[in-house]
């Protein structure tokens, strides 16, 4: 029997029959194999029972990995769609992927479930864990599978196969009496999932078009242990009450309405939080040597065509007519910049040329996607063109994490690093992306960051460097970018003049810190929870007086804030001091400056923090002086 050699993650090599499967050697290197969910072989998600025919590299999946988790949790969302075609023999099978943190599974029943039958379909999945069915893998034809699933009256799953190449086999998975269309991989049976809990009910166009049947998507998640699922289980709960769409009107931040949706309102409140995030960051880009410019919102289409949006980016923008031609809403700042640039002439001993813009930008996001500030249709993004020489490209992609970092830090955020490579639709040659890859992969090497590739998931004009923050519950958003664009130069003829006399191409990098203003603001306002720090919070301080002989002082109190150029008010109302602490906590007020007599007398105030508590009381100046400084060092 001819062998077969496999080389492992910790570099050993061993030798097997060709053939044997991942769950042999599994069994033979990790005794049972139990906390093993799938394997890669080179490179290639598999089930551990695919057997290995020729010489390989083999990596075995856990759930510490994203990867694993992924599988694990795919496999689960199977199982939920098993449960419910026991317990509702008529409904029809959408699709039911992964997500993060968990899964779902959107269903057509014959007649619309509630949020109480929840329990019955996890009681039945339990029961389908306990029965330990094995997942076992086929392959038919296309004709093969569009004949069982129309058998079967599954007519979604029929249409992703008329849309599946005629020429390739096609993958079902069974278990039990279940089968489901499935490119896999997935665990050896479902005993092997610990522990598991349905976690909410929601509405969704079938493939995200409001023009198709609304289905209902059952969301679920899944862990090893019991103790894993409760502890997330808790984060979700802190979630709920940390949810932006929630605080925001009961801070009154924002407001969303049918009459514009994806088009949210900001209120006082919202906007002062907006323009002290502006205002820091117009203050970091002059420090570091930005032009801020503004761009029109509506461009002709020549424009859009030139730059490519219009056969890259078409269906997610907006359009109108002028003077009887066609025109766009933009959806991206990039070509105004280039305009910009262009609209004069440039030497190198102008570059690195680095221009800022706050721009607003509407995209038609699909009706079932908006997600309250999180995903809207209109949003301002930072935006930043940086034109240099090519010489200059690793110092500017350096100076731009640099940015980042210190961003990030300044709010109190963790990050993880992406490296995204050329997608599948990409402007201009392979070998002008591989050089732009490697430039970028070097200075995150220089940099000594951590990082992982993202295949296929770069821009279409470049790669790119994604920032994902972490947020005070562990939970994972992407949005700094840093882009580098070899190809909106040559789409815009942008030349700058060398020392050798010469025109020459300059390089382009886009990039954005924050994202988007409006998906910051949620990510802030779940990440602190409402209490914002108090340079960002919309009232930083609020001053309560005992009774009304202090409401003279109270008065002047709240004059000496208001001068120092602090946000307070006075709470002068005929109501309990208890109330007006308890009210004023609500609406996560920072500071509270009670006043009686004996402040009055002494020209002090009894000093309360939100976090933590009486502070007894302090000269007036003092607190003055600690607000400046809570302020200026953005604690």
């Amino acid at each position: 029997m001819s062998q077969v050699t496999v080389k492992f993650a910790d570099g050993e090599e061993s030798s097997y029959p060709a053939g044997v499967s991942c769950l042999e050697i599994c069994r033979e290197r990790k005794d049972s194999g139990e906390g093993i969910i799938a394997a890669a072989i080179n490179g290639k998600e598999s089930d551990l029972g695919t057997g290995i025919l020729s010489d390989s590299e083999l990596t075995f999946l856990d759930f510490s990995s994203e990867q694993g988790a992924r599988i694990y949790r795919h496999s689960s969302s199977h199982i939920l769609a098993q449960a419910v075609k026991r317990l509702f023999p008529g409904v029809r099978l959408g699709i039911g992927p992964a997500i993060e943190g968990g899964f779902y599974y959107d269903f057509e029943f014959e007649e619309p479930i509630s949020a109480a039958d929840l329990e019955k379909i996890e009681r039945e999945m339990e029961r389908i864990i306990g029965e330990k069915l094995p997942y076992r893998r086929r392959e038919l034809s296309r004709g093969e599978a569009l004949a069982l699933f129309r058998q079967k009256g599954e007519p979604y799953k029929c249409e992703l196969i008329a849309e599946l190449p005629e020429d390739e086999p096609i993958s079902i998975y069974e278990q039990g009496e279940f089968v489901d269309l499935c490119a896999g991989p997935h665990l050896v049976d479902t005993g092997r999932v610990g522990a598991i809990a349905l976690t909410g009910l929601a509405g969704a166009y079938w493939r995200g078009s409001e023009l198709n049947p609304m289905l209902q998507r059952i969301y679920g998640t899944s862990f090893p242990t019991a103790e894993q699922l409760t502890e997330h289980l808790n984060l979700l709960e802190e979630a709920k009450k940390r949810d932006h769409r929630r605080l925001g009107r009961e801070l009154d931040l924002f407001s969303l309405h049918e009459e514009g949706p994806g088009f949210p309102f900001f209120h006082h409140n919202g906007m002062i939080i907006i323009e002290e995030l502006l205002s820091f960051w117009r203050e970091q880009h002059r420090r570091a040597g930005y032009e801020e410019i503004r761009t029109p919102l509506i461009l002709n289409r020549s424009l859009w065509e030139q730059s490519g949006h219009w056969d890259h980016f078409r269906e997610n923008m907006y359009f109108t007519r002028i003077d009887e031609q066609d025109y766009a809403v933009k959806p991206m700042n990039c070509p105004g910049a280039m305009l910009v640039y262009r609209s004069r002439m440039h030497s190198y001993r102008d570059l690195p040329r680095r221009i800022a813009e706050l721009g607003l930008v509407h995209r038609h996001e699909l009706s079932g996607t908006l997600q309250g500030l999180l995903r809207v249709r209109s949003f301002t993004q930072d935006d930043a063109h940086l034109f240099m020489t090519p010489d200059q490209i690793e110092a500017e992609v350096a100076a731009v994490i640099e940015m980042v970092d210190h961003f990030y830090r300044v709010f109190g955020f963790n990050y993880r690093v992406e490296l995204s490579t050329r997608p599948e639709k990409a402007m201009g040659a392979v070998e002008v992306w591989e050089r732009a890859e490697a430039i970028l992969e070097r200075v995150l090497q220089a940099k000594g960051l951590s990082y992982r590739i993202n295949e296929g998931d770069g821009a279409f004009y470049g790669p790119k460097i994604d920032f994902h923050l972490e947020d005070c519950l562990g939970r994972s958003w992407q949005c700094s970018t840093v882009q580098l664009d070899f190809q909106m130069p040559e789409k815009f003829d942008l030349t700058y003049v060398g020392a050798d006399g010469q025109k020459h191409r300059p390089v382009v990098i886009h990039r954005v810190i924050y994202g988007a203003i409006e998906r910051f603001l949620a990510l802030l306002i779940e990440h602190y929870g409402g209490a914002f720090p108090a340079w960002l919070a919309p009232q930083q301080a609020v001053v309560i007086p005992i009774t009304e002989k202090q409401h003279g002082y109270a008065a002047s109190v709240r004059s000496a804030l208001s001068e120092a150029s602090f946000r307070v008010y006075c709470d002068d109302r005929n109501e309990k001091v208890g109330y007006k602490i308890r009210e004023a906590q609500l609406k996560k007020i920072p500071y509270m400056l009670i006043v009686g007599a004996r402040e009055a007398e002494n020209d002090q105030v009894a000093l309360r923090h939100r976090e933590e508590g009486d502070l007894g009381p302090r000269p007036l100046a003092e607190f003055i002086e600690r607000l400046r400084r809570d302020i200026e060092e953005k604690k």
